[in-house]
């Protein structure tokens, strides 16, 4: 598996500031929520801790260590990144979001099923972590990180879901079919139509949890249409 390629710092702070602001748009983030990119093997940029919504494009987001404790000011559920660019060396960006459908889905006790055709990047279906504590420790964001292993995305009960990519454009784009996936699931669930909706067959998920066609840049374009700064030239 290859190894994610930090941004610089410049082009880490647009980046995460728009990939903020995108995902409250969006409405998969309220007032909680945060995000951050891969700058290094020792370092990430996180998002300002402040209300994704709200991030202006004068705030500057923090660099944390990726082994260390976290600077001051910083959330202390951005431990799950540190653990997950630790143990994953492929992840360049990570999303804490907290999308409605996601939290729905979260308090049944378990995950939805690979459904439709973007679900293919969570197959066979995403990891469900049953523990509606804030990852506020080393062992519970240690724990979620594990658990997570491989996986492009975790839910936790009643606590929302952490998503990791190889680059900031793929996660936001996870997040939407995580969210889009919920809403399926539930959709499906509440017509009692459950064990007759097909599920994703091994060979296609395979074949459609591909990247080729500029799958995440017209997410990405998608989310960020019209951002505050749509414009830069340092970011995508």
């Amino acid at each position: 598996m290859a190894a994610a390629i930090g941004l610089e710092r410049a082009a880490a702070e647009v980046t995460v500031r728009k990939a903020a602001r995108a995902l409250a748009r969006a409405g998969l983030v309220g007032a909680y929520g945060h995000c951050s990119a891969r700058l290094s093997d020792s370092e990430l940029l996180v998002c300002a801790s402040k209300a994704m919504g709200t991030i202006l494009p004068t705030d500057e987001g923090t660099v944390a260590p990726i082994v260390g404790a976290l600077p001051g000011g910083v959330l202390g559920e951005v431990r799950v990144h540190q653990f997950i660019y630790r143990m994953r060396p492929d992840v360049g960006a990570i999303c804490r979001v907290f999308p409605p459908n996601v939290l729905t889905m979260s308090v049944l006790g378990q995950a939805p099923e690979c459904r439709h055709g973007l679900s293919a990047f969570f197959y066979p279906r995403p990891v469900y972590w049953d523990d509606a504590r804030l990852m506020r420790t080393d062992e519970l964001a240690g724990g979620v990180a594990a658990a997570l292993g491989q996986a492009a995305g975790i839910i936790m009960r009643g606590n929302g879901a952490v998503v990791a990519a190889s680059n900031m454009q793929q996660a936001i784009a996870l997040c939407v079919y995580l969210e889009d996936m919920c809403r399926i699931e539930l959709a499906i669930r509440a017509s009692g139509g459950k064990d007759q909706a097909p599920l994703l067959k091994p060979d296609e998920a395979q074949k459609r949890a591909d990247w080729n066609g500029r799958v995440e840049q017209r997410m990405w374009d998608h989310m960020t249409f019209g951002d505050l700064e749509c414009n830069s030239k340092v970011a995508p």
